[in-house]
């Protein structure tokens, strides 16, 4: 089992943690993980951008001059694509990019994200992290003591207004909780901040 230093809010070390070989310690699969961010950026695209082909603009429907003996190129419609107002040549369309991967697949690419975290020691787990009320100033300090220089994602084990609102105005920090948690953000970041609750709670759910 992959263990871990435990600190707390201050940054100190108040123990180690064991994490589950099955969640933290599995073998990390690169493929997969490409899959599951090439499935969640494509999942992102609305596929809403629309233009119209020369069949869809107005007007044209006359030959603009006759075919020979003008001297100048010959015209089918003024709404061909070389003509200002004319149609787009290929012109996108609706469509959906949206990709499916197996539920085993996203498992597996997610387990493996965590482990690879494990084993680069881009991980941080916490005893707790609580805020009475938001402040960003306080959320600052509790990075600082924890050494988090870098871009870091915050995991909680359900969503906490008070946190989520100190961090959002900290540039390169992100807050989620385990039911949101996915891959390309768990890859995003340099840095892998999770709760004792949290870790529990992706034990439960991915062991």
């Amino acid at each position: 089992m992959p263990k871990v230093a435990l600190y707390n809010m201050l940054g100190e070390q108040i123990g180690d943690i064991e994490l589950s070989d099955d969640v933290f310690g599995i073998e990390v699969n690169t493929h997969v993980m490409y899959e599951a961010v090439k499935a969640y950026l494509a999942n992102q695209r609305q596929g809403t951008q629309s233009a119209k082909t020369r069949s869809e603009v107005r007007g044209g429907g006359r030959k603009p001059w006759r075919q020979k003996g003008t001297g100048r190129a010959r015209q089918g419609s003024i709404r061909s694509p070389q003509w200002k107002g004319g149609g787009v040549v290929f012109a996108p369309k609706p469509r959906d990019y949206s990709i499916r991967l197996p539920r085993k697949i996203k498992r597996l690419a997610l387990k493996s994200a965590l482990s690879a975290k494990v084993k680069n020691n881009e991980i941080v787990v916490l005893d707790q992290l609580k805020m009475e009320t938001p402040k960003t100033k306080d959320m600052i300090k509790v990075l600082g003591d924890l050494n988090i220089a870098k871009k870091a994602l915050i995991v909680l084990p359900e969503k906490d207004e008070n946190v989520v609102l100190s961090a959002r105005n900290i540039q390169g920090i992100e807050t989620c909780h385990v039911s949101t948690l996915n891959v390309y953000n768990i890859l995003k970041y340099d840095q892998f901040i999770i709760t004792k609750d949290a870790v529990n709670k992706v034990e439960e759910v991915y062991a």
